[in-house]
């Protein structure tokens, strides 16, 4: 396993930046400077998106792989007269997995700060406020001060961005914990395969999107600006493999490789994947010995499900990793399921063919 020691390199570097929706910078740099060496032509849009292009053959045809860079975090909306702060949620955060859990500020200069998240003490709660979930109205952010001077002096500001404080650790065997899993890992495996690919017969591109969990924005942009005939996004999925799941109700599982997607969300809001995209990757998956499982899953959604509402229409999938307690600081994954997923995006960048990409998009009947 010659690949865990840099995976594991690569994914502390990227999901421990702070990046939620609409300031992933810190994280783009990372990307920029990963992927450059392994496209031919890389560039920045008007929102933010890394896009990085290897070139085909002549006969024509692009595809687009795309995963998010964004991650769940705060902005920080007030500052009290003592010095403790309010913040409101960037995307789908999960207030019960908030309770006294680390935070690092990134104040508009660039400085981090550190704070925790607070609430009041349990010895003074009511009865009926000690068995419910508290609201995010009733947290605060502690950063050590004593007044909103102090706060300002360190340099806060409302409006500044806030994400969870954890560093990512190993534990047994390939497996590793962290924050930002969502969507770091699926960034890692673009890179990645970016990196495997060679001699591809189409353009190729490698896109790492912004703002997907406020709305799949950075994907319906770059997708207009890019115009694929197909499109993959590589996003994390959940792993009910846990304890109090019964095992008819698990949807994957980790180190069991990749989920090829069938379907995701609930209706408008979600995607069917095109059946010539999921038979694809799954005869791409056995033909080179790639474990893979099949995802059918009743919520969420991913960049696939707007890129393939592109303009006349894009077919579109979406190639799935596995990860335990989703938008939490302490997501979990399996470095083997990052490394799967890159070799079957590989494989899809270098063997889909501008005569497949014709039919797949479409036949003229008369």
């Amino acid at each position: 396993m010659e690949w865990r020691d840099e995976l594991y390199r690569l994914l502390k570097r990227l999901a421990e930046a702070p990046g939620p929706s609409g300031r992933e910078e810190s994280v783009r740099n990372i990307v920029v400077e990963l992927l450059e060496s392994h496209v031919d032509k890389l560039w920045i849009d008007t929102w933010g998106n890394v896009i990085g292009v290897k070139r085909g053959g002549s006969g024509g045809g692009r595809v687009m792989v795309a995963a998010h860079m964004d991650e769940i975090g705060f902005f920080i909306s007030h500052i009290e007269d003592d010095g403790f702060l309010r913040v409101i949620p960037i995307g789908g955060v999960v207030e019960r997995s908030l309770l006294y859990q680390r935070v690092v500020i990134r104040s508009r200069n660039g400085r981090l700060i550190r704070g925790v998240v607070g609430l009041k003490p349990p010895h003074i709660a009511k009865p009926e406020e000690l068995q419910k979930v508290p609201e995010l109205r009733e947290l605060f952010v502690d950063i050590g001060v004593s007044s909103r001077e102090e706060a300002e002096k360190l340099g806060v500001r409302v409006g500044d961005i806030a994400v969870f404080d954890r560093d990512v650790v190993e534990l047994a065997g390939t497996r590793v914990s962290g924050k930002a899993f969502d969507d770091r890992v699926g960034v890692l495996a673009l890179v990645k395969a970016a990196e495997l690919t060679r001699d591809p017969k189409i353009d190729v591109y490698f896109v790492a999107t912004v703002q997907e969990e406020v709305g799949l924005k950075g994907a319906r942009t770059s997708a207009f600006a890019i115009s694929p005939d197909a499109a993959l996004a590589v996003d994390v999925t959940i792993a009910s493999d846990v304890p109090g799941v019964a095992k008819s109700e698990w949807y994957t599982r980790l180190g069991k490789g990749p989920a090829i997607k069938v379907a995701d969300g609930r209706g408008a809001s979600g995607l069917i994947v095109h059946p010539k995209i999921f038979d694809l990757l799954v005869s791409l998956a056995e033909k080179h010995n790639i474990p893979y499982q099949v995802e059918v899953i009743p919520g969420g959604t991913t960049d696939a499900s707007i890129i393939a509402l592109n303009k006349e229409g894009v077919p579109a999938g979406t190639i799935s990793i596995p990860a335990r307690y989703i938008h939490s600081p302490v997501e979990v994954v399996d470095l083997s399921d990052i490394y799967n997923t890159a070799r079957l995006l590989k494989a899809f960048a270098e063997e889909v063919t501008p005569e497949w990409l014709r039919e797949v998009k479409g036949t003229f009947v008369k």
